[in-house]
């Protein structure tokens, strides 16, 4: 039987529609791969992630219209590896915690700015290579000439809080000390004539000189123990690559740098030499280190649980557990354990755990608590120096009854 013309116009329209779907088709995948294949569609690179406080100006900021010295360092970076700039904001005031949650807490990949020193975090942190050099700095009138501690002899000086210049002038009796907490306090007091030299971190105090002061104080860096050090680039420590990525750009970026640090008004007269401290206080700081640098605390009696010490762990695996201790921990849970926070108290571990206080440690140590800020360490430190740690806390535990 033949179809009828009504049935042989409706299979040719169908035909048709489906010839078109096919042609529409073959031109969608012919575009695909032409796109693929064009110069420049390939996937963008990964940002370069930079942990960076949005309120820390001169070194970083939020306002696109001023970043800050680090964050453009940050930029020209970007530039000359090829990769777009990304941040992680978080607050710098919280000292190495600030490290441990961002640069170790994988939110990000850089952080500039750091001391360069290997006990800043331990072998959790590697550095590039030194950016450059900061320091306390004493500012003074232009007309003020200052060569050394001797010049500030009969003189009022505004120092910072427990910071290294206080320290260096403790034992000064023939210098007024002003207190003050804040590079601000200090330049404020000169400013006002309550001081006739402000020792204070320098590049806030170069920063406060370019912006509010309109240039009209000699700001002279320092140099001493305590009292300058290189400033790099931070990396957690399985960012090799990154890192010397990084080191093999800045050659480049050198003069760029320079112009950055006039730009943010970071001091750069020739430094002042000071003697050391008699107890100089210990870095523990990004960008400026007032608010983070503090002298350990006494420790409070405790009762020691000798028993539970293992028995072959000498005063060497005490010292080791120690020193690893206050170089990568102290800044959460306090200079050789001192700490008056009860819930990161490690000397209560005994009291919180019982027997159980050895399986806390090594799962928290090797695993983390990410929810409470505590990264995971098992890629840091071997278990030799997670059981050196562990000796150390055993020698500080206290008998308390907990709540």
């Amino acid at each position: 039987m033949r179809p009828n013309r009504r049935q042989t116009g409706s299979k040719w329209r169908a035909s048709a529609e489906l010839s078109s779907r096919a042609t529409m088709l073959l031109a969608l995948a012919a575009s695909a791969l032409l796109a693929s294949a064009a110069p420049g569609s390939a996937s963008q690179p990964d940002p370069l992630r930079l942990c960076a406080d949005p309120t820390n100006l001169p070194f970083s900021s939020d306002n696109p219209s001023q970043p800050g010295f680090y964050l453009e360092i940050g930029q020209a970076l970007s530039e000359q590896i090829g990769r777009p700039v990304a941040y992680d904001w978080y607050k710098s005031y919280f000292g190495k915690r600030t490290v441990r949650v961002t640069l170790l807490g994988k939110q990000c990949d850089a952080m500039i700015g750091l001391p360069l020193s290997a006990d800043f975090m331990g072998p959790a942190v590697i550095f590039s290579k030194k950016i450059m050099t900061e320091a306390y700095a004493l500012v003074s009138r232009t007309t003020l000439t200052l060569n050394g501690i001797d010049d500030l002899r009969g003189k009022r000086v505004a120092v910072q809080y427990q910071t290294t210049p206080q320290n260096l002038l403790a034992t000064r009796d023939d210098i007024e000390k002003v207190t003050v907490l804040t590079p601000e306090e200090g330049m404020a007091a000169l400013e006002q004539g309550k001081a006739d030299v402000a020792f204070v971190w320098g590049p806030v105090a170069g920063w406060l000189n370019k912006t509010a002061y309109e240039g009209r104080f000699r700001v002279q860096p320092v140099e001493g123990a305590g009292l300058s050090w290189d400033a790099a680039i931070g990396f957690a420590r399985t960012s090799t690559q990154l890192r010397d990525q990084v080191d093999a750009a800045l050659p480049q970026l050198e003069r760029r740098i320079a112009e950055l640090a006039a730009k943010y008004g970071l001091p750069n007269a020739p430094p002042i030499r000071l003697g050391a401290a008699s107890s100089p206080i210990r870095l523990a700081a990004l960008g400026s280190p007032a608010p983070f640098v503090r002298q350990p605390a006494a420790a409070p009696p405790a009762i020691r649980i000798a028993e539970t010490r293992p028995r072959d762990a000498g005063p060497e695996a005490v010292a080791l557990g120690k020193e690893i201790f206050n170089g990568t921990c102290a800044h959460c849970h306090g200079p050789d354990a001192v700490q008056s926070e009860r819930r990161i108290d490690l000397r209560r571990l005994q009291t919180r755990y019982g027997e159980d206080m050895r399986d806390k440690y090594w799962t928290t140590v090797h695993e983390g608590r990410p929810s409470k800020g505590m990264p995971a360490w098992k890629e840091v430190f071997t278990d030799d120096q997670f059981e050196s740690i562990y000796t150390f806390l055993l020698t500080v535990q206290s008998s308390e009854t907990a709540n």
